[in-house]
């Protein structure tokens, strides 16, 4: 019996996607680069410095800008890779100068970053993703109310600083003029649950041959992963942020809901224990304000007393409210009597002023709002084709 093969329904293999050298370490574009058969084990050091300064020091996107690099090498690299930018499927800029990038790494990969310029403007903060939503539920963070996806790679994090420098225009900007100052690992995630992935994004961008932002100027916010405090700071080296927003266990365990497995005494110790630690490195406490729920003056008082011998600052931040949040904001007037008594004990209390609010940037609003707000524009056009087609 014969078989006759229907050739013409037979589709090629598609070739694989060029591997993106944009936020490999030195010694990952090396490696690549012997592997690929671009470069001798004898030159690829050499010809990683030379791609990694280019794209990390002059942020090029394209090979045939090297002009230290021979002709032909760059041809070959562009054959075998790319430098590209991921797609920024959105852009937003608030009326106090607060821009909020949805940047698309993959499909269904979505991860908001969000550039902060301080009042006054000459120097500002870049509020970076380490995942595409979370696993925490804290009761307080619209964030939260999506469910994880998956932890962002190292050069996942890298180009959300590189896509803010793009669009501030700041690669060959000099140092002293670059807005671009710090950076918060503050976004989407919890970044103790990659720590891999930040510690190797955060090794990239401080680098002094490339970014150049001082480890001293990023600060990672944990949620309090107990287990993995001690590894940041010696992996990272970071300034330490923790949410801590209640005072006593029992209500930390309803905004918190990680407190339940790591409890406040057990967090503290483990702060106390931070590597580098001191009143030249302090740790900062963010403390959400909710109305009623967390705000009293005896509430501060406690607050005061559970940091005693601790080198930090106390951040208050108003609540950012979100539809069907259970919470609200507490009043100026709460607020401010709340820093009165932390100032008065010694410790600085600053007030977080919003920012981006009118483009749902501000803490806590990020992504799933502007997920829900993009699903309810593609449901008013579906609604609309509907009608025009009845």
């Amino acid at each position: 019996m014969s078989v006759t093969l229907d050739l013409s329904r037979a589709r090629p293999a598609a070739a694989p996607a060029p591997l993106n050298l944009a936020g490999l370490t030195r010694s990952e574009i090396a490696a690549t680069l012997v592997e690929s058969g671009v470069a001798a084990p004898s030159q690829a050091k050499m010809r990683a410095n030379q791609i990694w300064g280019w794209a990390q020091h002059h942020g090029v996107t394209a090979f045939e800008a090297m002009s230290n690099i021979a002709k032909d090498t760059r041809a070959a690299l562009a054959e075998r890779f790319t430098l590209a930018r991921p797609q920024i499927a959105e852009r937003q800029q608030s009326v106090d100068g607060t821009i909020k990038w949805l940047i698309r790494f993959a499909p269904g990969i979505e991860a908001e970053t969000v550039f902060i310029p301080e009042v006054g403007g000459g120097s500002g903060a870049l509020c970076v993703s380490s995942q595409v939503g979370c696993t925490l539920n804290c009761t307080f963070c619209h964030t939260g109310t999506q469910a994880l996806v998956r932890n962002l790679t190292a050069a996942e994090i890298v180009a959300q600083v590189q896509v803010a420098r793009d669009d501030l225009s700041e690669w060959r900007a000099a140092p002293g003029g670059r807005r671009l100052t710090n950076i918060v690992f503050m976004g989407m995630g919890e970044p103790l649950y990659n720590l891999d992935g930040v510690a190797t994004a955060l090794d990239i961008v401080s680098d002094d041959q490339g970014i150049a932002i001082s480890r001293r100027r990023v600060t990672v916010s944990t949620s309090g992963v107990v287990p993995k405090l001690k590894e940041l700071g010696e992996r990272t080296g970071a300034m330490l942020a923790v949410s801590l927003h209640a005072v006593t266990d029992e209500l930390r365990d309803v905004l918190v809901p990680i407190n339940k497995a790591y409890p406040i005494a057990e967090l503290l110790a483990a702060i106390r224990a931070y590597p580098g630690l001191s009143n030249a490195k302090r740790v900062t406490f963010e403390y959400v304000m909710l109305k009623g729920v967390n705000d009293s003056p005896a509430e501060a008082r406690a607050l005061v007393k559970l940091l005693a011998g601790i080198p930090a600052k106390i951040n208050l931040i108003p609540f950012n409210p979100w539809p069907g949040s259970p919470y609200e904001c507490s009043s100026g007037n709460r607020i401010h009597a709340f820093a009165d008594i932390v100032n008065a004990a010694g410790y600085a209390s600053p007030i977080r002023t919003p920012r981006g609010r009118d483009i749902l940037a501000a803490c806590g609003q990020l992504k799933s709002e502007s997920q829900k707000t993009r699903a309810n524009a593609r449901r008013r056009e579906t609604e609309a084709v509907d009608t025009a087609e009845h």
